[in-house]
C-alpha cells in the first residue's frame, strides 16, 4: 500500500431543517403565530413574519429564540424557563402538524442519502426537538437511511438542553458514535450550525439549496463562508465532489 495522505472520512454528520428537509418556511410560519400571540398576551408592542424570524434567528431552538429576541429588541416576556418550555412544547406541535401536512426533502437529498448509505456511516445533528426531526425524516422519506441511535438533538439528546452554535451536540454525537472529529464531515445551512460543528473540529461543508431564490442563496453563501465553511454546495449533486476533495486532503 502506498502512503496515504488524505482524511480518512467515516462518518457524515447531516443537520437537518433546510439540508435534508424543505422545513423552515414552513416552521417558522408556524412559529411566528405562536410567538406574536405571545408578545400579544404579555402587552409586548412587537410583531413577526415567518420570515423575520427565519432571518435573525436560523438554526435556534425556540428558547434560544425567544430570550434572543427579548435581549435584541429590549423587551421582556416576563417568562419562566418553565413557561417557555410550555410554549416551546406548542411550538414543537403546530410545527409538526404543518411538516407532516406539507415538508417536501430537499431537493436531490434522498438521491444522495441512497447512494451515501452503507458507504459511510450517516447522522443526523439538529437544535430542533427529537420528535420534530424524526417526524421530518418520516415524511421526507428519509429515516431509513438513518440508524434511530444516529440521529441527535440539541434540544432532547444532551443532559441540558444547549443550541446550536454551542459545540455540545456535535460533541455528545461524536462521543455516542465513538468517533473523532477528524474522521467526521458535517452539512449545515446557517451560521449557528456551522459554527457549533467548527467548534466541535469537524470540517464543515456549507448548503444553499433550501434558499428561495438566488440573492437569498448569495447572501447566505457570504455567511457560511465567513461562518468558517471552506467548501459550499448549492445542491446535493455537488456533495460527491466536495467530500472526494476533504478526502483527497486537498482542504
Amino acid at each position: 500500500m502506498g502512503s496515504y495522505t488524505g482524511n480518512n472520512i467515516t462518518t457524515l454528520l447531516l443537520d437537518c431543517d433546510n439540508t435534508l428537509v424543505q422545513s423552515e418556511t414552513l416552521a417558522f410560519e408556524a412559529c411566528a403565530d405562536l410567538t406574536n400571540e405571545i408578545l400579544a398576551a404579555r402587552h409586548v408592542n412587537l410583531h413577526f413574519t415567518g420570515r423575520q424570524l427565519q432571518r435573525e434567528f436560523v438554526g435556534q431552538s425556540f428558547q434560544t429564540m425567544m430570550r434572543s429576541l427579548e435581549t435584541k429588541y429590549n423587551v421582556s416576556c416576563n417568562m419562566s424557563d418553565t413557561e417557555l418550555e410550555h410554549y416551546a412544547s406548542m411550538e414543537d406541535d403546530r410545527v409538526i402538524s404543518k411538516l407532516v401536512q406539507k415538508l417536501q426533502p430537499c431537493e436531490g437529498a434522498n438521491a444522495e442519502l441512497e447512494r451515501l448509505v452503507g458507504r459511510y456511516r450517516l447522522a443526523v445533528v439538529s437544535s430542533s426537538a427529537l420528535r420534530r426531526v424524526r417526524a421530518s425524516l418520516d415524511k421526507a422519506g428519509q429515516a431509513g437511511f438513518f440508524d434511530p441511535n444516529d440521529v441527535f438533538s440539541a434540544a432532547d439528546s444532551l443532559p441540558v438542553p444547549t443550541s446550536k452554535p454551542d459545540p455540545a451536540v456535535y460533541l455528545a454525537a461524536l462521543k455516542a458514535m465513538g468517533k473523532t472529529a477528524s474522521e467526521c464531515v458535517a452539512v449545515e445551512d446557517s451560521r449557528s450550525g456551522v459554527t457549533s460543528a467548527n467548534r466541535a473540529g469537524i470540517v464543515t461543508i456549507g448548503y444553499t439549496g433550501a434558499c428561495e431564490d438566488s440573492e437569498e442563496a448569495d447572501a447566505l453563501h457570504a455567511v457560511l463562508k465567513k461562518a468558517g465553511c471552506k467548501l459550499i454546495m448549492s445542491s446535493w449533486a455537488e456533495f460527491p465532489g466536495l467530500l472526494q476533495k476533504i478526502e483527497s486532503g486537498l482542504v
